[in-house]
């Protein structure tokens, strides 16, 4: 029988931690490390069935995709309804999820007390921030996970402390509450295996194209429940009429809950250009020194020369906005500069950024272009094939021999050659999102 098993689950104050065992043919996709998770709030009242919701979070995922069942002592009850919903959506979008039933000693209704509080993941990027806009009224508490994006391994620790220092920053400048979560979800997880197994079905990487809204909202799950969060947002990245497999995503993320806390998944109804107008409206009238962080290479700032600061400032322009008074290095010299990237393949492109230039086409079609190369670059775009630019765009030959040998590597071969291709899942490790 392949099954996962979540054993011994502990709370000392801030910090969870539990064990996972597996069947011998799920182990490849798990490290020794227990899991793991740190919060700012004190979680030792949070009841059990509460505490495992942040590693079935993580492990449901990959259990359907073996067709593995899942066994835990307690969890709470609309939670496990939750999951149910989760995997037919996921199971629905992906051919090679087989699904897998959840089986609990006991399930839970518990007392949560009065909340009225509500909670964003908020990176300070184009879709956080919108959706921050859209319910400044309600004072959300800011909530940035370490984990994803940004390891827990000590090389990402400056990352972590700009995003902090920059979320913090923003929070204070509006009397806004923040959370700062800290977990290893990702070196708990083979990471690199499941891409190795898997990239071959999605568009992104594992946790990006399978896990990461039902990943990343569960993790919150102790830290909600224990500040009594009602409502949990967490922003789109896509939009109606985007009709692609993604990890996060309204028949997803809507589906997730527990006791306390609905979670929802923001401004799936307006665009990537629609959401920075509303982000446009919002500097006009309340933050006219606004700064947004959305780039692929930096934390401490945009670099302003990789596809996705790019992309924004070319946004920022068309929702008339200043990229240089925003958090962009740019001038019309870098209409150039796009259009040879574009059309030499030199960023790796997928479907996503495909809707999100189509965006800016659209837009651009009803903008009076401000100078003659602005004019220039829109003129190209409109007659450029985005399909083709995306398919000329790809992982290195090497990345995608690394993931074969070890697809197809028994567990002993996998297990000797497991330090070399750590070594390796650096470039293997692609994540897009502007969140």
């Amino acid at each position: 029988m392949t099954a996962i098993t979540i054993d011994r689950l502990t709370v000392d104050d801030t910090t969870l931690e539990c064990d996972v065992r597996t069947s011998p043919e799920l182990e490849r996709f798990f490290t020794n490390q227990p899991f793991r998770t740190d919060y700012d709030v004190s979680i030792e009242d949070v009841p059990d069935g509460i505490l495992v919701i942040p590693v079935l979070a993580q492990v449901c995922p990959v259990a359907w995709a073996n067709g593995a069942d899942v066994y835990v002592d307690e969890v709470d009850a609309t939670f496990a309804r939750a999951l149910e919903d989760v995997q037919e959506t996921l199971c629905g979008m992906y051919d090679f999820l087989e699904g897998g039933t959840l089986y609990a000693r006991r399930t839970i209704d518990p007392e949560p007390e009065a909340g009225g509080e509500s909670g964003l993941l908020f990176t300070g990027g184009v879709d956080s921030t919108c959706s921050y806009v859209r319910h400044r009224e309600e004072s959300p508490t800011l909530v940035s996970i370490r984990g994803w994006t940004i390891t827990p391994d000590s090389a990402d620790d400056e990352d972590w402390r700009h995003l902090t220092d920059r979320v913090s920053g923003f929070a204070a400048e509006r009397g806004l509450e923040t959370a700062f979560v800290e977990s290893n979800m990702l070196s708990f997880l083979d990471h690199p295996m499941l891409l190795a197994h898997y990239k071959r079905h999605v568009d992104g990487a594992w946790y990006s194209s399978v896990g990461h809204g039902l990943g990343l909202l569960g993790l919150c799950a102790p830290m909600a429940y224990a500040r009594g969060m009602d409502d949990l947002y967490v922003a789109a990245t896509h939009w109606e009429g985007i009709d692609l497999e993604w990890g996060s995503r309204p028949d997803i993320d809507d589906n997730v809950r527990w006791t306390g806390t609905q979670c929802h998944h923001d401004s799936y109804e307006l665009t990537r250009q629609e959401r920075l107008d509303a982000i446009a409206d919002y500097v006009e009238s309340d933050a006219p020194g606004l700064d947004l962080q959305t780039c692929n290479v930096r934390m401490d700032g945009n670099c302003g020369r990789c596809e996705k600061c790019y992309r924004t400032a070319v946004g920022l322009r068309l929702s008339g906005l200043e990229p240089s008074e925003h958090g962009y290095p740019f001038s019309d010299r870098d209409y150039e500069r796009i259009r040879a990237a574009l059309e030499g393949g030199e960023w790796v492109l997928g479907q996503d950024e495909r809707y999100m230039w189509e965006d800016i086409r659209g837009r651009a079609r009803e903008t009076n272009p401000t100078s003659p190369a602005e004019r220039a670059f829109f003129e190209w775009l409109e007659e450029a094939d985005l399909e083709d630019l995306v398919s000329e765009s790809g992982p290195p030959l090497t990345h995608r021999l690394l993931r074969a040998g070890a697809r197809n590597a028994p567990n002993s071969v996998y297990n000797a050659l497991y330090p070399a291709w750590t070594t390796a899942k650096a470039g293997l490790r692609l994540v897009r999102s502007d969140r």
